[in-house]
């Protein structure tokens, strides 16, 4: 019974050990406000991880950094923004914070992530109606990344900015460079369940030091540089404290081996899956692709299953306490978004009808493990 098994989670947050070294740190030298040597420390740190190339805000959300990307975009009240439709809600309500339209693109199947095709079609259309969108915001959904060049050439060819959506992408690539430098601007997010976590936290990837510290600028209540309180812009209170960067510290070591254990994971489950009929397990679509598979995922064909579907599944797997996920229901499907333009076919909708996300945390036990292989194949036993 549920009650007598321990919880096997989604992705739940994994120390390292030494996270409590920074922020025994910040507390021994009183740096308890919200800025201090980790915050800067922790955007060195990812600075570097992503090959020095860019500059970091740490924010205090993945959502905030997005935000923030549209602000210095200059989105304002009526404007258009493009944004993949199977993604989570962060991508989607920065838009609406600004008074912006979202203009929602499907997905195509190789990668889950925003269809090149759809996306030409939108912004011819958005085009013929007096309204050249302002941004694309694409998505590394579970952390694969998207087809980055296809995307790239038809952003260029309209001469929009990407911001790229990087918040469950931490350590994956595309040809060998990371996910978070592709776009005009990137978020990150650390949130409890990603690959490292700050407890909540996010970035922003920014392309210039200018561009990061006037996003430093917004994100401190955009204080003008004066010995008072003055402010001539409208500014937000988003920037990360330094404790939580302290535990971003300690994470950054890790995350490496997060990274591998995660991998792990998938091939854990492409083994089990192997002879299961009707069950595709989520994988990268060539070598180009390096997915840090923050989520293992599958789709489930009823037709080849004997009847077995997603839901059922699921609910199977809840009977061994064990947390598994239908894939995001797209944004253009959600009940806030319905009057939002749509552009594309049913392949977010297929997925989100018949894909689940299954446990894939870098802290899963072997006994977690055998749980989880014992459960999966009780279901398909028969």
């Amino acid at each position: 019974m549920p009650s007598e098994l321990s919880k096997i989670w989604l992705s739940s947050p994994h120390m390292g050990g030494q996270e409590e070294e920074f922020v025994a740190k910040a507390f021994q030298e009183n740096w308890i406000a919200p800025l201090g040597p980790n915050v800067n420390g922790f955007e060195a740190d990812l600075e570097d991880y992503l090959g020095n190339t860019k500059n970091i805000a740490v924010l205090s959300t993945g959502t905030a950094a997005i935000h923030l990307a549209l602000v210095q975009l200059g989105v304002r009240e009526g404007d258009e923004v493009i944004c993949q439709s199977f993604t989570f809600c962060g991508s989607a309500n920065p838009i609406m914070y600004q008074g912006a339209t979202p203009v929602f693109v499907d997905s195509e199947a190789s990668t889950w992530n925003l269809c090149p095709r759809a996306l030409e079609t939108a912004i011819l259309d958005r085009i013929s109606k007096g309204k050249t969108p302002k941004a694309i915001i694409p998505v590394h959904l579970y952390g694969m990344p998207y087809l980055v060049e296809e995307v790239a050439a038809v952003a260029k060819k309209y001469d929009i900015p990407i911001i790229e959506d990087a918040a469950e992408s931490l350590g994956s690539t595309f040809k060998s460079q990371n996910c978070g430098t592709f776009g005009e601007f990137a978020a990150l997010s650390f949130n409890g369940n990603k690959i490292i976590t700050t407890s909540g936290g996010g970035a922003l990837v920014c392309p210039s030091k200018p561009a990061k510290d006037k996003i430093v600028f917004y994100s401190t209540q955009a204080r003008d540089n004066a010995p008072h309180y003055q402010h001539s812009e409208i500014g937000f209170n988003y920037r990360m404290s330094n404790i939580s960067a302290g535990i971003g510290r300690g994470q950054m070591l890790v995350l490496d081996e997060h990274v591998a254990l995660r991998r792990e994971m998938h091939k854990f489950y492409k083994e089990i899956f192997k002879d299961i009929e009707g069950i595709e397990v989520f994988t990268e679509p060539s070598e180009d692709y390096f997915s840090n598979h923050w989520l293992s995922a599958i789709l489930v064909d009823p037709g080849k299953t004997r009847g077995i579907d997603r839901e059922q599944m699921r609910l199977h797997l809840e009977t061994f306490n064990i947390e598994s996920r239908p894939l995001w229901k797209p944004m253009h499907l959600q009940p806030v978004f319905a009057n939002m333009p749509y552009y594309g076919g049913k392949v977010a909708e297929h997925l989100f009808e018949n894909g689940l996300c299954l446990p894939s945390g870098s802290n899963l036990s072997d006994e977690d493990r055998e749980r989880i292989k014992a459960a999966i194949l009780e279901l398909f036993k028969n």
